[in-house]
Parts: C-alpha cells; sequence; structure tokens
C-alpha cells in the first residue's frame, strides 16, 4: 500500500479554571487561542518528527517528541490503533505558559482533536477521556473543548464528564497577566490533605451560587465568587496576585486566581472593566470574551 498524508489545522481557547471556589470542576473559555496544523504520513518509512513554533513558548519548548502536543498526538492515535510514520506539527501559541490560562490544557485538547480529525472524526463526544487522562484533571480540558462555563466531575466509574452551560451575556472576562510564571504543581503542592467541613461546606454552596450568578444573575458574582477551598493556601507562591486579587474585592469586583495562577481574572460587568484597568497597573490588562465554540476543526484534508 502506498503512503498517505493528510493534514488539519486545530485552534483551541484558553481556560480559566476553579472561578473562585469550583475547585478541579468549573472551567471558561476563553477568546485566546492556539493554533495546531498537523501533517500526518501513514503507511512510509519512519521519519522525525518535525515541530516549529511561532509565538508563546517559541525557544523554550521542545521541539522533539517530548512537545506536549506531539505526546498527546501519539496518545490518541494509541487509543484509535494506529500511528502515523511522519508527523510534521506546526504551533501558532497566544496563550501564555506557567499563567494559569490553560496551556497546557490547550496543547492537550489540540493533540487529540487532532489525531482525531487525521482518523476521520470530527466530533468531541469520546476526546474528553483521553484529554483528562493526558492533563490529570478535566476542569480546563473540558471548557477548552466544548467552549462557555463548563462543570466537570467524575462518575462512581472515574471516568471524566462534563456538560456545557451558556453564560449571560452581561459578563467580561477580564484577564490581569502578570511578568513571572507558576508552575502548576508547585502551587498544587501547597493545597493540604484535607480541610475543615466548614470551609468544604462554604464552597460547596458558593460554587452552586456560581453557576447560576455566570447564567442568569450576574449581579451575584462577587458572593459567588468567594473560596475558602484552595487560593490562600496558595498565597506563599504568588503574593502579587493575591494582593492584586484582595484589592480588586475590596472595589466591588469579582476577582479570582486563574487556574492555578499567577493571572487574575475578573468576571466583570458593564463599565467595570475600566476599574479593573486602573486597579492593575503594571499588568496585562485584557477584556475578553467568553468563547463559545471550544475546539475547532477550522480545516482537514484527510
Amino acid at each position: 500500500m502506498s503512503p498517505t498524508t493528510a493534514s488539519v489545522r486545530v485552534r483551541t481557547p484558553a481556560t480559566s479554571a476553579n472561578l473562585g471556589p469550583g475547585f478541579d470542576t468549573l472551567g471558561l473559555a476563553l477568546s485566546l487561542h492556539d493554533e495546531v496544523e498537523v501533517t500526518a504520513t501513514f503507511g512510509g518509512p519512519e521519519a522525525p518528527v518535525e515541530v516549529t513554533v511561532d509565538g508563546e513558548g517559541a525557544g523554550s519548548v521542545p521541539l522533539d517528541e517530548r512537545h506536549l502536543v506531539v505526546r498527546s498526538l501519539r496518545a490518541a492515535f494509541a487509543d484509535l490503533g494506529e500511528q502515523p510514520s511522519a508527523l510534521r506539527l506546526s504551533c501558532r501559541n497566544a496563550l501564555p505558559h506557567g499563567r494559569g490560562l490553560g496551556s497546557s490544557a490547550a496543547a492537550i485538547v489540540g493533540g487529540v482533536v487532532a489525531a482525531r480529525a487525521l482518523s476521520g472524526i470530527t466530533e468531541h463526544d469520546d476526546a474528553l477521556a483521553p484529554a483528562d487522562r493526558l492533563e490529570g484533571h478535566p476542569d480546563n480540558v473540558a471548557a477548552c473543548l466544548l467552549g462557555g462555563l463548563t462543570v466537570a466531575w467524575r462518575g462512581d466509574d472515574g471516568a471524566a464528564r462534563a456538560t456545557r452551560v451558556d453564560v449571560h451575556p452581561d459578563v467580561v472576562p477580564v484577564v490581569c497577566v502578570p511578568s513571572f510564571e507558576v508552575s502548576t504543581e508547585k502551587a498544587r503542592g501547597l493545597l493540604p490533605d484535607s480541610v475543615p467541613h466548614a470551609d468544604a461546606a462554604a464552597n460547596a454552596g458558593r460554587a452552586a451560587l456560581l453557576v447560576h450568578a455566570l447564567g442568569r444573575r450576574p449581579d451575584l458574582l462577587l458572593d459567588a465568587t468567594s473560596d475558602r477551598l484552595h487560593q490562600h493556601y496558595r498565597e506563599p507562591a504568588m503574593p502579587p496576585t493575591f494582593a492584586l486579587v484582595t484589592a480588586l474585592r475590596a472595589e466591588g469586583l469579582a476577582a479570582v486566581v486563574s487556574g492555578a495562577g499567577p493571572t487574575v481574572l475578573v468576571l466583570a460587568t458593564g463599565d467595570e472593566t475600566g476599574r479593573v484597568g486602573a486597579l492593575a497597573e503594571g499588568w496585562d490588562v485584557r477584556a475578553l470574551q467568553v468563547d463559545t465554540r471550544g475546539a475547532v476543526v477550522e480545516s482537514a484534508t484527510v
């Protein structure tokens, strides 16, 4: 059989996980995107992978089999029972790395969706499981796949599941991105093995309220984003982040740590976006939109 070559281009959004009280459960897709273009050859001679990166991560991420998109492609192809003999990957990255905006989730979802598209599968119905397995928790990958606000959980069988919720049109996500990075591993390492029952109960109520506030009652967002479960434990890793969250919340703005940090996310409404910029002087402040599409196969030649 002669070799066959196929190509696909996939766009994946930034995501903010937790959103305050929804630790490892809630995620929000944002209008900032990475794009991967993958060309795969099947049935030909084995060849080393080729990787190019433009934008964020250029010059710092590996350009071989260690690249996260490549690892995700390989894992997804293994699930599908086939591996290409040659892979060429081009990444155009806008998501800052190590800032709590889901860059690893975007890479993983991009690889998984691309591999499936190259195998003729365009639906995302079964894509959450391999993405979750690679990421280790489903909140970011669920939002990246599905778009909008997502609630992710594990069934009694341990499998990741997620559902999508529409966000009220008045909600404007504003991210305040610092110049420094914090690794997810370092931030997670600061969390205790157990928390007081009262804190867990408080967060359960606020997380439920947050889904309602984002969908129907943005006026409740300040109360709904209160957290007692994880954010304050991470303060030693990113004091400027917590100082900004405290200052913004004191002004009535629904500010939280984005994912594992150190970016600050503000769930703003109306004219609040200008107030965020005034209080976050020295930060890279960007008013974004909620991405409602999630991962998108922009083109495919299969």
